[in-house]
């Protein structure tokens, strides 16, 4: 039976420039959750506020994608959620949001979380949710919960370069999660020393914190150098395999996090499902874009059932 899965996030529009002058644009954020998940067969709730310009575009897409369903994107007025990016030769990508959508109603949510295998809040935007309403699903939920915590430790000022706070609340918004997503800026962050690069004792030690209010597995991704995995009972760090060229790394973190759910689902422990997830998502930066990333998603799935098949056989 396929697991169906809740998922929370926004919506973007992307304009990626690089140092090398090239630019693309394009659809993004929480749809390429959404790619990964439809693409490995899972049933999908979408919950997500969508800016009418971008709607067009948006079904253009996804009406590929049979497993999805769109119940809970709600139209909004305006162009969306608009952002840039710009990724330079080193150092940390700049981020500027031009315009963003009005946070999720939970009403949506909270109709059919019954039905969910499991539920998955990204904070792409920092304007996704109110706290209070994120606290209103945590208590219905009876699935575990995947929480990318991602631009919640954004500033959240329009029309200049994002920069990382420190967020010394962070307890509060992923108490009572299963499985929790950051990198190392945002960990930083949350420690409340956004320009430090945590040791991997530091790490260790916020797993720790997690873990006192309740998170069953911490995924800390460290861009080329892979993933550390945290639990109760181990750390671990997981190196990736090289790719045969880099096209795009956007959605690389929201590869993983997609495929490492549905992993993590299937009763994966959380180091198999995080090797599992880093493979995938170094496929996924030799490609562009979320229809690309879809169809990589879905063929790379067929050949895992085509495999075990032939070990049955």
């Amino acid at each position: 039976m396929n697991k169906k899965f809740g998922l929370i996030g926004t919506i973007t529009h992307d304009v990626i420039t690089l140092e090398s002058g090239q630019s693309f644009e394009g659809i993004g954020g929480v749809l390429y959750q959404a790619a990964v998940l439809c693409g490995m067969g899972r049933e999908v709730f979408l919950y997500s506020n969508l800016g009418e310009e971008l709607e067009p575009e948006v079904d253009k897409i996804t009406g590929a994608w049979p497993t999805l369903q769109r119940e809970g994107v709600i139209r909004v007025p305006g162009p969306g959620n608009q952002v840039y990016l710009h990724y330079p030769e080193k150092g940390e990508r700049v981020e500027i949001l031009k315009s963003v959508v009005p946070p999720l109603n939970p009403s949506s949510v909270l109709q059919n979380i019954h039905e969910l295998e499991m539920l998955i809040l990204v904070i792409n935007s920092g304007f996704d949710i109110e706290f209070s309403d994120w606290r209103k699903i945590v208590a219905a939920a009876k699935c575990p919960i995947w929480f990318d915590i991602h631009s919640l430790l954004l500033s959240r000022d329009l029309n200049i370069p994002r920069e990382y706070l420190p967020l010394f609340e962070w307890k509060n918004w992923i108490e009572g999660v299963s499985f929790l997503q950051a990198n190392t800026k945002e960990v930083a962050s949350m420690l409340g020393c956004p320009d430090k690069v945590p040791s991997d004792t530091e790490m260790s030690h916020y797993g720790k914190m997690a873990f006192d209010v309740g998170v069953e597995a911490v995924f800390i991704t460290l861009g080329k150098e892979g993933v550390f995995v945290i639990t109760p009972q181990e750390s671990r760090k997981i190196t990736p395999p090289g790719a045969e060229k880099i096209i795009d790394t956007t959605g690389c973190g929201d590869v993983f996090c997609g495929t490492v759910a549905v992993k993590t689902a299937e009763g994966s422990d959380p180091f198999t499902a995080a090797s599992f997830g880093l493979k995938l998502a170094t496929k996924a930066v030799e490609v562009k874009g979320i229809k690309e990333t879809y169809i990589l998603v879905r063929e790379n799935s067929k050949k895992v059932k085509k495999g075990k098949g032939n070990e049955k056989a």
